[in-house]
C-alpha cells in the first residue's frame, strides 16, 4: 500500500514537472496580435431542404476562385459542385451566397460595404442552377435582396426605396417613391433599429409571392449626429446621420402592404396597439395572415397582433407580453401549420417556452424551472419535438434539448459539460454541434438529433492544443462569491508558479451590461490571452458577473432598472474589497478595466472607490447615458425627462472631481455607437477638476477600434499602463517586457 501510494507520488511529481518544464514560452503580444493562438472554426454551412446534405462555401487561394460545394451530412463526402466562379464569365470572387426557397438559384453577393454594424450594400447576381445563367441584379449597390416563395422574383432596397425584379422578364418595378437619405426609408431600418433590434430588412414576402409588408421610417426630425473623418486628404469630411439620444425624438414608423398583384399599396392602422416601435414582422403559414410585434415607448409592453390583408387589413390582439421593466424582443415566434404558435417569455422568472393555440389562447408552457431557455432552435412537425438550448446544467454551461409540445420526454443530446451550440439540418434528423470548454477548444461534431448519438468528428482543434503545451497558460478557477446577498459567478487566473505566501496585485475584468455573460465554461479569446500575459508577470486576474447581467432569473438581472451602474459598481466594489482582504492580494494594487459599458464600469469603480481601487482602464466608455441611443437606454433608464436622477447619480462624470488613482481612457474617433463626445465630455470633466489622466483618441476607427496596426498599439498601451499602475519597486515595472 505504501510503495503504491509512493510510486504514484513520483509518477505524479514526474508528470508535473515535465508539464511545467514543456510549459516554457511566456505569451507575447506579437504572439497575440499575429494569430498564433488562431482556432479554427468550422465554414458556415447551409443545410439543404432534404436534410441530408449542406452546402458549404470554399475559397481556393491559388487559383481565387470561389466554389459551392454540396456535402453529405453522414459521411462529410463531397456530393458535387453546385457553382464554380472559374466556370462562369462576369463574376471572379464570391463574398456571400444564398438560396432561394426551393433551392432552384442562389443569391450571390460580389462586391459588399459595410455601413454599420450589420448592415452593407453591395453588386448581387441571381444564378439559375438549372439553366446555368447568371443575372445582374442591379448595376447599383443594393440592400438586402430577398427571393419570394417560388423565386419568380427578388425584392431589394436602394436609395432608401424598395424595389422588385421579375426574374423571368427581367423587369424591375419600383414599388416606393418617397425614400430620401436622413428623411424617409422604406423597407430597410434606421440606425438604432439595426443596432438594437439587430434587424435590417424592414419587409417580408407572404408565402403566395404576391404582397409585401414593409416598415416605412420618416426619421425627418430626428437628430442628427455629426462624426468628423479625417482621411488621408488636406481637409476631413463628416458622416451625418440621424441619432436619437434617450428622450429624443425617435423616427416615425407606419406599416404597409404592397400587392403585386394591384400594384396598390395599403397603409396599416395601428393606432389600437402599443405602437410606438415595430420591431418585428412576420407572415404566418397563412398568405392572408400577417404577424406584428409592437413596442410602447418604456418596452415594458409587447403586443403580438395579427393583420388580415383578405379583410381590409383588419387588425386583432393575439398575445400581449407585459414586464414592470422591460420585454425583450426576439427571433423565437414561430408559427405552426395550424396557426398555433410558440413563444418564449420571463414571465416565471425566467426564460422559458410556451405554446399558444391560433387565438392567443391556452398556453402550454413547454419547459419549466430554474434555469433559462438559451436559444429556440426550432420544432420538428415529423416527431413533435421541439429543440432547444439552455442553463440546466449550470449558468455558465449550455447544452442542446429535445422536449414534446406537452413539456415530456425532456432529453439532454450533448453530454460534455461546457459551452454546445446547435445547428439543424432542416429535416431536423441531425445537427451539428458546436462544443468547447475553458480548457477544450472549440470541436465540431455531427449528432443524431433522436437521441444526440455522435455520428463523426467533423474538425478539431488538436494543433492548438499542442501549441499552447508550449506556453505558460493558467488555468481558469471557477467558483462563486457571496457578494451583497448574491452568489456571483467568478473565475480567478494565477500565476503558474502562485505562491500563497506572496502578495499579488489584482487587475479586474467586466462588461456587467444587462443580460450580459462573462463568466462562462467556453475556450478563451483575444481578452483571454492579454489576460494570461499579465498573469505571466505576476498579476492575478478575476473577472466576475455581478447583478443585472443574464442567465440568472429575471430578478437577478432586472434589478438594474432605472439605476443602470448603481447595483452593478456595489458589486465590483465589494468584490475588490473582498478579495483585498486575501491574505496573497496586495489590497494596495487593485485595477480594474472594461469595454463600453465595462468602460463606464471601471470609470465608475475609480472614481467612487479611490479608497479601494488604485487603477483604471476604459476603453470605448459611455460616460452619460444621456450620450447614448433612445432604444438601449430608455429600455433600462426610461427617458432623462422621467428618470433625471437615474441618469446623473450613476454616471462616472459626476464623480470626476473624486479620481485618485490612475486612469487610462481610450476611444475610437468615429466610433458611431459610443459616441467619441462621451470620452471628451468625461475628460472636460477630469480637466476641469485638475485631474492627471491618460488618454489616447484613435482616428478614424470605430467602436472595435482595429485595423492595421491598431490593436497592437492599443493593447501595448494598455500592457504598459497596467503594470506601470500595478507594478511596485521590487518588479521595477518600467523594465518590464512589453512585447
Amino acid at each position: 500500500m505504501n510503495r503504491l501510494f509512493s510510486k504514484g507520488i513520483w509518477l505524479f511529481l514526474i508528470i508535473t514537472i515535465s508539464t511545467l518544464s514543456a510549459q516554457e514560452k511566456s505569451i507575447s503580444l506579437d504572439d497575440i496580435n499575429e494569430g498564433v493562438f488562431r482556432a479554427e472554426y468550422l465554414s458556415a454551412l447551409r443545410s439543404m431542404n432534404n436534410g441530408k446534405e449542406y452546402s458549404v462555401y470554399n475559397y481556393d487561394r491559388k487559383s481565387k476562385t470561389s466554389t459551392i460545394d454540396l456535402y453529405d451530412y453522414k459521411t462529410g463526402d463531397k456530393v458535387r459542385t453546385l457553382l464554380n466562379s472559374a466556370e462562369i464569365e462576369g463574376i471572379d470572387y464570391i463574398i456571400s451566397y444564398q438560396f432561394s426557397d426551393d433551392e432552384t438559384k442562389l443569391l450571390l453577393a460580389t462586391k459588399l460595404k459595410q455601413i454599420y454594424r450589420r448592415s452593407s450594400v453591395g453588386i448581387y447576381y441571381v444564378y439559375d442552377l438549372n439553366l446555368k445563367e447568371l443575372t445582374l441584379i442591379s448595376d447599383h449597390e443594393i440592400q438586402e435582396p430577398t427571393f419570394n416563395g417560388d423565386s419568380s422574383k427578388l425584392a431589394y432596397g436602394y436609395n432608401n426605396n424598395l424595389f422588385v425584379k421579375d426574374l423571368n422578364s427581367g423587369e424591375t418595378k419600383q414599388l416606393t417613391s418617397d425614400g430620401k437619405v436622413n428623411h424617409i426609408i422604406n423597407g430597410i431600418t434606421d440606425w438604432v433599429y439595426e443596432e438594437e433590434f439587430s434587424v435590417v430588412r424592414a419587409f417580408d414576402w407572404n408565402i403566395s409571392g404576391d404582397k409585401i409588408a414593409f416598415i416605412r421610417f420618416d426619421e425627418t426630425e430626428v437628430p442628427e449626429f455629426l462624426m468628423d473623418i479625417m482621411g488621408n486628404e488636406l481637409y476631413p469630411t463628416q458622416q451625418v446621420f440621424k441619432y436619437p439620444k434617450a428622450g429624443e425624438k425617435n423616427a416615425e414608423v407606419s406599416l404597409h402592404i404592397y400587392d403585386l398583384k394591384t400594384d396598390q399599396t395599403s397603409q396599416v392602422d395601428l393606432s389600437d396597439f402599443n405602437n410606438y416601435y415595430i420591431p418585428r414582422i412576420k407572415w404566418t403559414k397563412d398568405s392572408s395572415l400577417l404577424s406584428v410585434q409592437l413596442l410602447n415607448r418604456p418596452q415594458n409592453k409587447l403586443d403580438l397582433i395579427l393583420v388580415d390583408v383578405s379583410n381590409n387589413n383588419a387588425t386583432s390582439l393575439l398575445h400581449q407580453e407585459s414586464d414592470d421593466a422591460y420585454v425583450s424582443v426576439n427571433d423565437d415566434l414561430t408559427f405552426l401549420k395550424n396557426n398555433k404558435f410558440i413563444w418564449t417569455s420571463e414571465k416565471s422568472g425566467w426564460n422559458h417556452i410556451y405554446l399558444y393555440d391560433e387565438n392567443g389562447k391556452n398556453e402550454q408552457q413547454i419547459t419549466s424551472g430554474s434555469w433559462e431557455v438559451t436559444s429556440y432552435y426550432g420544432f420538428d412537425e415529423n416527431t413533435g419535438l421541439l429543440f432547444y438550448n439552455s442553463t440546466q446544467n449550470g449558468s455558465i454551461n449550455r447544452d442542446v434539448y429535445s422536449v414534446s409540445l406537452k413539456g415530456k420526454k425532456i432529453k439532454r443530446l450533448t453530454l460534455k459539460t461546457g459551452f454546445n451550440n446547435a445547428s439543424f439540418s432542416k429535416d431536423f434528423s441531425y445537427f451539428i454541434n458546436t462544443y468547447s470548454s475553458a480548457t477544450i477548444p472549440y470541436t465540431y461534431t455531427l449528432n443524431e438529433s433522436k437521441n444526440g448519438k455522435v455520428v463523426r468528428e467533423i474538425k478539431n482543434n488538436k494543433d492548438l492544443v499542442n501549441k499552447l503545451k508550449e506556453y505558460k497558460i493558467s488555468p481558469k478557477e471557477y467558483s462563486t462569491l457571496l457578494i451583497n446577498g448574491n452568489l456571483l459567478n467568478m473565475y480567478t487566473l494565477k500565476p503558474l508558479d502562485f505562491d500563497e505566501t506572496k502578495k499579488y496585485p489584482l487587475f479586474l475584468y467586466q462588461y456587467s451590461g444587462p443580460g450580459s455573460q462573462s463568466v462562462s465554461n467556453q475556450w478563451i479569446g483575444g481578452n483571454d490571452y492579454w489576460h494570461q500575459m499579465l498573469v505571466q508577470d505576476g498579476i492575478i486576474v478575476v473577472c466576475v458577473d455581478g447583478r443585472g447581467t443574464g442567465f440568472k432569473g429575471r430578478d437577478f438581472k432586472k434589478i438594474t432598472q432605472l439605476e443602470l451602474g448603481k447595483y452593478e459598481v456595489e458589486d465590483q466594489i465589494a468584490v475588490a474589497k473582498k478579495l483585498g482582504k486575501l491574505p496573497y492580494i496586495d489590497s494596495r494594487r487593485i485595477g480594474i478595466w472594461g469595454w463600453s459599458y465595462g468602460g463606464f464600469m471601471s470609470s465608475n469603480c475609480l472614481f467612487q472607490a479611490s479608497d479601494i481601487f488604485s487603477m483604471a482602464i476604459a476603453v470605448a466608455p459611455v460616460s452619460s447615458w444621456r450620450f447614448y441611443d433612445t432604444i438601449y437606454t430608455e429600455r433600462y433608464m426610461h427617458t432623462p425627462q422621467e428618470n433625471p436622477s437615474g441618469y446623473d447619480l450613476n454616471s462616472p462624470i459626476t464623480y470626476a472631481d473624486k479620481l485618485e488613482g490612475d486612469f487610462l481612457l481610450i476611444h475610437g474617433a468615429a466610433d458611431d455607437n459610443v459616441h467619441l463626445q462621451n470620452t471628451l465630455r468625461l475628460s472636460e470633466a477630469l480637466i476641469q477638476a485638475d485631474k492627471d489622466f491618460e488618454w489616447a483618441i484613435y482616428p478614424d476607427k470605430n467602436h472595435s477600434i482595429y485595423g492595421g496596426k491598431t490593436r497592437s498599439h492599443l493593447y501595448k498601451k494598455m500592457t504598459k499602463f497596467v503594470k506601470e499602475s500595478l507594478g511596485d519597486s521590487e518588479t521595477n515595472p518600467k523594465n518590464l517586457r512589453i512585447n
